[in-house]
């Protein structure tokens, strides 16, 4: 029996007047709550006021995709608020972790979530994010920074080394290695035991912290992930994945209580473009690395709808130039142009 269908059978007993289990439910990390999850609740809680109490991060949006919890009668329009005061992540990681969302972020349902204003209770080292030339290169920096924590104080148990997927574990297991730490696989079913460095997934990430974290093979096609952009049949699904995937280093990165650090093999992910920008307040300019360009320099969009949403997004600016690779058509900003109305493979016509 599947989870949703034994949610499905608890929601339809307390609906045929089943006692229940509970007067009040609090949630957390209810932005991955799903359908049959919150149809559940909505049974449970009834009519009674204030029988449900929700506290998330939309974020931190890893597992679901949004839906309206309005029409399952979950209604918290004007019922929200926005804590401002950050207590798990320096200020220092939490401004530059930032960069990755949009300055606000609003569920189906319109109920907006802003992120400025939000301050942290304690400061931390700067973040360091590094584009290396080989793998080799990135395991012998993220191998010294780590020995560089413990040579500070922190223990092992203190320290997580994140990856995008399994394919990348390899590399993360022989950085910790190189830097004479013992190191422990991160399982989905029991968290971590032992004086040792956690390695593991970004999903695996969710829920846990360590004063220091190390996210790396942050690569060109492993984030976001290429085999899941190739497996998108509806280009407007594209946009739902490349936020997911956005949100998924925000989690991992934000994991980290004192110090972080995000590596990648050059080409390296489009993501980490983002991660080291600054904000400018100048209009239509963005403050890169490379000082302040304009977006139309910065990033020329094609006539696609991908792009077009790309181009409405302050933090979607790349650059690139528009290229078509042997296997696929790519759009400016990387994406598959081969799933796009009058692309097919095969076919000799392509978008202008």
């Amino acid at each position: 029996m599947t989870i949703p269908r034994i949610f499905a059978e608890a929601t339809a007993q307390i609906a045929s007047g089943a006692k229940r289990p509970f007067d009040f439910v609090v949630v957390d990390e209810a932005q991955d709550v799903g359908v049959p999850q919150l149809r559940f609740l909505a049974t449970l809680a009834g009519d009674r006021p204030n029988g449900l109490f929700f506290a998330g991060d939309l974020g931190q949006r890893i597992f679901q995709t949004p839906f309206s919890w309005r029409s399952l009668g979950v209604d918290v329009w004007e019922r929200s608020q926005t804590r401002r005061m950050n207590y798990r992540t320096s200020h220092q990681i939490r401004r530059q972790t930032d960069l990755l969302l949009p300055p606000a972020m609003s569920d189906v349902d319109g109920n907006s979530e802003a992120r400025r204003g939000t301050v942290s209770a304690f400061n931390g080292s700067q973040p360091q994010i590094e584009v290396l030339e080989s793998p080799e290169a990135e395991q012998t920096v993220v191998a010294a920074w780590l020995r560089a924590r413990h040579a500070e104080g922190l223990p092992p148990h203190e320290m997580g080394v994140f990856v995008r997927s399994m394919a990348e574990m390899d590399r993360a297991i022989t950085a910790v290695r190189a830097a004479g730490l013992p190191s422990v696989t991160l399982d989905p079913q029991s968290a971590a035991a032992g004086d040792a460095v956690a390695v593991g997934t970004m999903h695996l990430a969710k829920g846990l912290e360590y004063r220091a974290v190390v996210v790396t093979a942050c690569n060109d096609e492993v984030l976001p992930l290429q085999t899941r952009i190739e497996s998108i049949a509806d280009e407007e699904d594209l946009e739902e994945v490349y936020e997911t995937e956005r949100h998924l280093l925000y989690v991992a990165c934000t994991q980290a209580r004192d110090h972080l650090l995000v590596t990648g093999v050059a080409p390296a992910s489009e993501f980490l473009d983002d991660l080291q920008q600054t904000r400018s307040s100048v209009a239509g300019e963005i403050a890169s690395p490379r000082g302040i360009v304009s977006r139309s320099a910065w990033f020329t969009p094609c006539s696609l709808r991908c792009c077009r949403a790309a181009a409405s997004r302050p933090n979607r600016w790349r650059r690139c130039a528009r290229r078509i690779s042997k296997r696929r058509p790519l759009c400016a900003d990387g994406r598959d142009r081969s799933r796009s109305r009058g692309w097919r493979r095969g076919s000799s016509r392509r978008p202008g």
